[in-house]
């Protein structure tokens, strides 16, 4: 099969994260997934997961770790969602090698280091497809979907790609994800916060549930005897169900607070305690949040001594401060200023408020929002109008993005405008702002990613 022909292929698959309204139980079955990765030999087997779910931070996080465990001398899958531009983004292999061929030449896109080839995805569909073909004849009422489909051909690529680990970052909720198939050697949960109620529960205790059940019986024994889970700090009812997920599956649970901490300074560097204490680390990532997300990252790379793998803190502090992942507080253009950002909850939002308050200081900011319409759209839309009261209302390219003219009515803002699409919102934000304005994108990675390839292109 040739590149057209594959991407064709895979967009026959359901998508759900351009759908909305579905019923999540009855959509997601890892019994179907199981059954079908038993096809293809079972590849995610021998794999060394490190498994991340939460509400925010996860695919920082998540990078933070891959880059430090590359630092370390290791090769490593990293598998992540949604992607900005291409789906090819969700699949990479990092390694500390001189001989890492980057894939992706232009100069703003290597932050994307590792991705999956074009060649390799073609060859791998071409040997996937007889399975996935013949398994969705047999179960023809109970087809894979495309996120189950992307995750086995991650599987696949890290296994023939011999990765010491695996990160692998949960798509929706944890409990019922792709992802959830692997026995993990750590798993790490990052903050929960009230996000897609209509499908993972009402209530934080909810989502930490669906959450927290990466904390399972199958993850891999440590030298201890006992299963390994780290997580950040959390609000006290998600904190409970952790608490209660890692004793009932007989885990050591680490967190933020008591076995961890960190200590924010000045010029975004923070100093951690844990395990090893380590002194002014350097990230490129804005925001105490991401301080945070780099925390809980190095001590999910501090458990793996559970399994008797030590990682020095050299390669920590390398791995840090050559961590690159965009979209999140990342400067795209100047004069003016262009900030994307893929918050989509009030969570993220407030983290979001914070990074602007403590990085640009007095400056007059411009919004260009747009969100999904199954967010949480009275709370994050308010958090968005404590950022600025001039606001750009418009939507990315998918089916789930919510109309312009129907997220008026929840803000109240001094300078509202709603425009049809991310090209016409970033037009009319570049004519309003002066050179020394901030023009900050937000609400959807995948507004974050339309309005990134734009700026590209220029």
């Amino acid at each position: 099969m040739i590149y057209p022909q594959v991407i064709k292929y895979l967009n026959s698959f359901i998508n759900y994260e351009r759908l909305s309204g579905y019923c999540y139980n009855a959509s997601f079955e890892l019994g179907r997934f199981r059954k079908f990765l038993e096809y293809i030999g079972n590849p995610q087997k021998e794999l060394n997961v490190i498994h991340i779910a939460g509400s925010k931070g996860k695919g920082s996080t998540c990078a933070f770790i891959s880059y430090i465990l590359k630092e370390a001398g290791f090769k490593v899958g990293l598998y992540t969602s949604p992607h900005l531009n291409d789906f090819r983004e969700r699949i990479r292999v990092l390694a500390h090698s001189p001989k890492l061929i980057v894939h992706n030449t232009r100069a703003k896109s290597l932050v994307f280091e590792g991705m999956i080839p074009k060649n390799d995805i073609c060859s791998l569909v071409s040997r996937l497809k007889p399975a996935i073909d013949k398994f969705n004849r047999k179960y023809r009422y109970n087809n894979l979907t495309l996120f189950e489909v992307y995750t086995a051909i991650a599987f696949q690529y890290f296994k023939n790609n011999k990765v010491d680990f695996a990160v692998l970052e949960t798509g929706l909720g944890g409990r019922l994800d792709a992802t959830n198939v692997c026995s993990s050697l750590v798993s790490v949960i990052t903050p929960i916060s009230l996000e897609h109620t209509y499908l993972l529960g009402s209530s934080v205790g909810r989502i930490a549930f669906e959450k927290a059940s990466i904390i399972k019986k199958e993850n891999k024994t440590a030298i201890n005897g006992r299963k390994i889970a780290v997580s950040s700090a959390q609000d006290k009812s998600a904190m409970k169900v952790i608490e209660r997920a890692a004793c009932e599956n007989k885990s050591i649970l680490l967190k933020e607070g008591k076995d961890f901490g960190f200590r924010i300074k000045k010029d975004n560097a923070f100093d951690y305690r844990g395990e090893g204490n380590l002194e002014h680390l350097g990230i490129n990532l804005l925001g105490r949040h991401q301080a945070a997300n780099a925390a809980l990252a190095i001590a999910s790379v501090e458990a793996l001594q559970y399994h008797n793998i030590k990682v020095k803190q050299e390669a920590v502090r390398r791995g840090l401060s050559k961590c690159v992942w965009p979209a999140r507080f990342e400067i795209i253009s100047r004069n003016p200023t262009v900030i994307i950002d893929g918050a989509q909850n009030s969570a993220s939002m407030q983290a979001l408020h914070q990074a602007v308050k403590e990085n640009f200081p007095g400056r007059k900011i411009w919004l260009v929002f747009g969100i999904a319409s199954d967010k949480e759209l009275r709370d994050t839309c308010r958090q968005a109008e404590k950022i600025t009261r001039n606001i750009i209302l418009t939507r990315s390219d998918n089916p789930r993005a919510a109309e312009p003219c129907d997220l008026l009515k929840y803000f109240k803002a001094d300078s509202l405008i709603a425009v049809k699409d991310s090209r016409e919102a970033l037009k009319v934000a570049k004519i309003r702002a002066k050179k020394e304005d901030i023009i900050l994108v937000t609400g959807s990675l995948y507004l974050c990613g339309e309005i990134r390839e734009q700026i590209n292109r220029r």
